[in-house]
């Protein structure tokens, strides 16, 4: 099959696109063909070999984690899908291997949920990572409750998006940071937005005298220190990005594939109450392109690599 891979960590050069072999079947695993794959900050992190140390490379390896696209073989030990059900996956293994930049991957039915049938496969497959990020941590990190009030930092990004309709939706009042470019954006979403860099402090405060009843930061460094003087007493902070969260007694949480959380997803996302904005698309053949655009950490919603049909 057709598939973007890279045989030694690098930069975007290091993907390539080209024949590898077809994935196997196990009992416990379906084989999808791909029909989009989200494109990720953790995809270019992990082939500039930066999460060696807990994610080993069997190269070669092809990238991607999102999916989402249709069943065309289940293991003998996987009764919940059937040939043609449409799917979206967060296809994390234990290892870099077998990814989702590719025409067809075999994924473990513990990362899998039924597609939404209101978002195209472009828009569903830029919500499982993002969305099981902001759903783990708004709900078992934070416990995020109705009438609190919630600060998300980049509020327009991919997680930062989800995170803030799926805390509005919660009930929470919620406050996010954003380039002023997108602060109509995030306004759409049901944030309040403020800008970053200096002064931030002093324009949440204005927005929340009392402080925040929780801090879900995507960004780290400055962001989180000041994160850390805008609780209120009994305030609750959260960083997916910088573990210094603990200095500051948060927690740093890692996404991990859980299917009930992303079938929760794919119903809230039916039920109008979360869409996925997609920014751009990228042909597997302009993969690499896709992974520079990542990189540049000014995306807006999603960007997402596509396949043919």
């Amino acid at each position: 099959m057709k598939a973007i891979s890279y045989a030694r960590y690098g930069g975007p050069e290091v993907l390539e696109l080209g024949e590898v072999d077809d994935p196997k079947v196990g009992p416990d695993s379906v084989l999808v063909k791909v029909r989009a794959a989200g494109v990720n900050p953790v995809d270019w992190k992990c082939r500039e070999g930066y999460l060696d140390p807990v994610l080993p490379a069997v190269f070669p390896v092809v990238p991607g984690w999102d999916v989402a696209g249709v069943v065309v073989q289940p293991g003998p030990a996987v009764p919940e899908f059937a040939v043609g059900d449409e799917v979206i996956g967060y296809v994390r293994e234990d290892v870099l291997s077998r990814g989702t930049f590719a025409e067809y991957v075999a994924a473990p039915v513990r990362t899998l949920a039924r597609k939404p049938r209101s978002l195209s496969f472009e828009e569903a497959a830029g919500l499982p990572l993002a969305g099981l990020t902001a759903y783990q941590v708004l709900h078992r990190v934070l416990g995020v409750k109705r009438g609190e009030t919630v600060l998300v930092h980049a509020a327009a990004g991919g997680v930062g998006s989800i995170a803030v309709q799926l805390a509005a939706h919660l009930g929470a009042r919620v406050i996010g940071t954003a380039s002023e470019y997108n602060h109509d954006y995030v306004r759409g979403l049901g944030g309040e937005p403020v800008s970053y860099g200096d002064g931030l402090v002093e324009r949440v405060r204005g927005l929340a005298p009392e402080g925040v009843d929780a801090v879900f930061d995507t960004v780290g460094g400055d962001a989180l220190r000041a994160s850390a003087n805008l609780l209120a007493p009994d305030g609750r902070l959260a960083s997916i990005t910088d573990p210094e969260v603990v200095d500051f007694g948060g927690h740093y949480w890692f996404v991990r594939p859980d299917p009930q959380d992303l079938s929760d997803l794919s119903d809230l996302a039916d039920q109008g109450a979360l869409t996925i904005h997609v920014s751009e698309t990228f042909p597997l053949s302009r993969a690499a392109e896709a992974h520079r655009l990542n990189q540049e950490g000014r995306t807006r919603g999603k960007i997402v690599v596509t396949l043919p049909h």
